[in-house]
């Protein structure tokens, strides 16, 4: 089970951050098939959300073929994202964490890192479609 939280700073609705929250989690294999979310009341609780925010994550979670809503026992995963190898995910994740140090340290703050983040996959992709033939 995992520890959903919301971020009352950020300009991303409640609802979208606990979305990307399991999201992120199915991704990094945190989650898996079968895994049950907690349940609409605890993240009401830990979060200090409405009820529908939770609901509305949910719902959005299970359109996607993601989880199932099952009647009287909760939410369950019911779908995958990514099939990275769970391994190479935690060496690729502390070489990251070495790296986000190594950025604090030199003063940059956390937009700069997002930037420069964004900046290398937008240029990893141009890279790769010109490799793959598309211009």
């Amino acid at each position: 089970m995992i520890d959903l939280h919301v971020d009352r700073t950020s300009t991303v609705p409640a609802y979208a951050q606990l979305v990307t929250q399991v999201r992120e989690a199915l991704r990094m294999g945190v989650l898996r098939p079968g895994d049950q979310l907690p349940t609409v009341r605890s993240v009401v609780t830990a979060c200090t959300v409405n009820p529908s925010t939770v609901l509305k994550a949910y719902r959005e979670l299970e359109l996607s073929g993601l989880v199932e809503a099952r009647q009287g026992a909760g939410t369950f995963v019911s779908g995958e994202l990514g099939a990275a190898d769970p391994h190479v995910m935690a060496r690729l994740r502390a070489s990251f964490a070495r790296w986000a140090g190594q950025a604090r340290e030199a003063g940059l703050e956390a937009e700069d890192v997002r930037a420069l983040i964004a900046s290398v996959l937008a240029e990893e992709a141009r890279t790769a479609g010109k490799e793959g033939g598309v211009a």
